[in-house]
């Protein structure tokens, strides 16, 4: 299990390691740029307060942690938590400007921060990608205040037939974009197997409740491409 958990770690760094500088480019690719409207709802979901906090993991290029910010004309302190070093670099780099974010380089595992000082835990297309899920999910228990909200947006699975057909056919196209764009295709084989071997909606909220959260509930967005999952530290 241990070593099982090492080579995903693995796998997973070399997989961003080779993507970073054309990370954004390629959400809008393989989204065909509809990820920047289901992070706009992300957002809305969570309607945070001017005076909120947010821990943001797995933040690559430090897109939530912006929107987040905005939304609360950056008066909010966030915290980006990113394990990649080139991920790491560029985020900073793409967010330098705001005062009131910090970065850690850390894993979802392991976060080098106090127990019960956030509001929110935001986590956008990374959990698929964490080695041990549930190690991930107590801690992002355990750094939350009472009160605080998890929140995850994830791929999900479609809940349309037709949809998932043209779906299925588009993403084995994907992995011959990325050669074209990024020049590896290996990247991208890996991302569209691993949103195929990931937990549906259903499965991912009973993780979710198992790991402490309570009244947990997810949104479909375009039937179930992407899954918004929200739940509580009471």
């Amino acid at each position: 299990m241990k070593s099982t958990i090492q080579d995903k770690a693995k796998l997973v760094n070399s997989v961003f390691s080779e993507v970073y500088k054309k990370y954004d480019f390629m959400n809008d690719i393989m989204s065909l740029g509809i990820h920047r409207i289901w992070k706009d709802k992300f957002i809305d979901w969570m309607n945070p307060s001017n005076d909120s906090s947010l821990i943001d993991v797995a933040s690559g290029t430090g897109d939530i942690a912006k929107l987040f910010s905005l939304r609360n004309k950056n008066l909010s302190t966030v915290t980006c938590i990113e394990p990649n070093d080139h991920m790491f670099k560029e985020g900073k780099k793409n967010l330098a400007n705001f005062k009131n974010i910090k970065w850690i380089k850390s894993t979802a595992e392991n976060l080098p921060v106090d127990d019960n000082i956030y509001d929110f835990y935001s986590i956008s297309y990374g959990i698929r990608n964490v080695s041990d899920i549930n190690k991930a999910l107590k801690e992002a228990y355990r750094v939350l205040k009472p009160g605080g909200r998890f929140m995850c947006l994830e791929f999900s699975k479609i809940n349309n037939e037709l949809l998932s057909f043209l779906y299925k056919n588009y993403s084995k196209v994907i992995p011959a974009l990325g050669k074209y764009v990024v020049g590896s295709s290996k990247p991208y084989e890996y991302l569209i197997n691993s949103i195929d071997a990931f937990y549906n909606q259903d499965q991912l909220l009973e993780l979710i409740t198992k790991n402490g959260f309570t009244n947990v509930e997810y949104r479909n967005l375009t039937n179930g491409i992407s899954a918004i999952h929200s739940g509580w530290k009471i």
